[in-house]
């Protein structure tokens, strides 16, 4: 661990940080607060983590820098609440609307769609979050966590379509969901955070292809 990463400003008294703090703060007091988040994730897709400052942040923010410190302890505190932002966007997309599951082609692609379009609006923090997890275990589980709502709804899906006579009956349902998931996740990382170029479409319809050929996906029960 880096020592930008050990360091941890404490807050002076008075300081509120986290949901209970939050519960006691003013209506302007939580328009101040979003400013701070919203600015803390402009600073740090623009500067990375470790060279992103408090000062940076407040400034963005439209606060004085003493007033930081009324709503957050540290700059750590700050991207932990930009990154849960994002967390529970990709959950979002993690879900499968009712009705959607009754065509399983279908529902593969559209998963796909969203968690790469998930990806695609927050590729840069996903970038910082990915290099804040190489020297911060927090940040490495809530980047785990990120993977883990994908690979349980892939598991869910594929059980329900084993037992439907959809999917090969014979494939351990957890390994095969957290590989295909590895598979888009890495795709998604390449893709969208490492540059390279790949046509939107073309990707989803491969990834789709690739993983109804995986689990063996028939078009109607029992065959």
């Amino acid at each position: 661990m880096t020592s930008e990463s050990k360091t941890v400003v404490r807050r002076p008294p008075g300081a509120v940080s986290g949901p209970r703090a939050q519960e006691s703060l003013t209506r302007k007091g939580h328009r101040t607060r979003a400013a701070l988040v919203q600015a803390g994730r402009q600073v740090f897709e623009e500067q990375g983590f470790l060279n992103a400052r408090i000062g940076d942040i407040s400034k963005a923010a439209g606060v004085a820098h003493g007033g930081f410190y009324h709503y957050f302890d540290s700059k750590e505190a700050v991207f932990r609440e930009v990154a849960m932002q994002v967390v529970g966007e990709i959950f979002d997309a993690s879900r499968t609307p009712a009705g959607e599951a009754d065509d399983p082609l279908a529902s593969i692609e559209a998963a796909n769609r969203r968690f790469l379009l998930a990806w695609e609006r927050n590729a840069r923090i996903l970038a910082v979050l990915d290099q804040v997890a190489t020297f911060n275990d927090e940040f490495r589980d809530l980047w785990r966590s990120i993977r883990r709502l994908f690979v349980e709804r892939a598991e869910r899906g594929l059980t329900q379509l084993q037992s439907e006579g959809r999917a090969d009956p014979t494939l351990d349902a957890h390994v095969a969901a957290s590989a295909l998931g590895g598979m888009v996740e890495n795709f998604a990382r390449s893709w969208l955070l490492h540059g390279e170029a790949f046509d939107q479409e073309v990707a989803i319809a491969t990834l789709t292809r690739l993983w109804a050929q995986a689990i063996g996906l028939t078009d109607s029960p029992g065959r």
